[in-house]
């Protein structure tokens, strides 16, 4: 978002009930802007609630709305009369999946349908939530500085764990997005 917070913006923030989304909601509100996030299922809204609540923040006027990256139902809803969108969701195994599809799909294809639905609704902005994933994988211990030109090789090279593939694969494709359709800024 911006520096100069105005009451009337509106920012979808996605994955509200994990840590990063709870965190973004909370500074969000502490600045001044109105708030709705997405949860997978809406049984997660008290959750949401009480997490910006300890975060310190009103939670009263969050608005929820269910919506799931393996989906396309319920974004057009997230994003509309969005000014930003803060893309936090993002799949976070608490084990190694069998399948590392199991979390490069929902994080490349939700990815992609959130810039889809933002890009339709008008969305000023849209920022992604980066991880040393997407940059530091897959590479000789000594490859030295990484920068914006870095990516995790995924060319097989050196094996890399499904999380770091899935964060590499969906910021790729988040990047060729926004090259092939000029509109929303990333």
């Amino acid at each position: 978002c911006d520096d100069s917070a105005m009451s009337n913006e509106l920012v979808l923030v996605t994955g509200g009930s994990g840590y990063l989304g709870s965190h973004c909601i909370v500074a969000l509100l502490a600045q001044g802007y109105r708030v709705r996030t997405t949860v997978r299922s809406l049984a997660k809204a008290d959750e949401v609630r009480a997490l910006v609540t300890a975060g310190g923040q009103d939670a009263s006027g969050i608005e929820i709305v269910q919506a799931d990256l393996t989906s396309d139902l319920g974004w057009p809803e997230a994003v509309h009369d969005c000014t930003y969108v803060l893309h936090v969701a993002s799949p976070f195994p608490t084990a190694v999946p069998k399948d590392p599809n199991e979390l490069i799909i929902p994080a490349r294809e939700g990815t992609l349908r959130v810039l889809k639905a933002a890009q339709a609704a008008g969305v000023k902005r849209v920022v992604l939530t980066s991880s040393f994933a997407a940059i530091g994988y897959g590479h000789d211990a000594d490859a030295g500085t990484f920068d914006e030109s870095t990516w995790t090789d995924l060319s097989g090279t050196r094996p890399v764990p499904a999380y770091q593939t899935s964060k590499t694969l969906a910021e790729r494709a988040a990047w060729d997005f926004v090259a092939s359709h000029p509109g929303t800024e990333l």
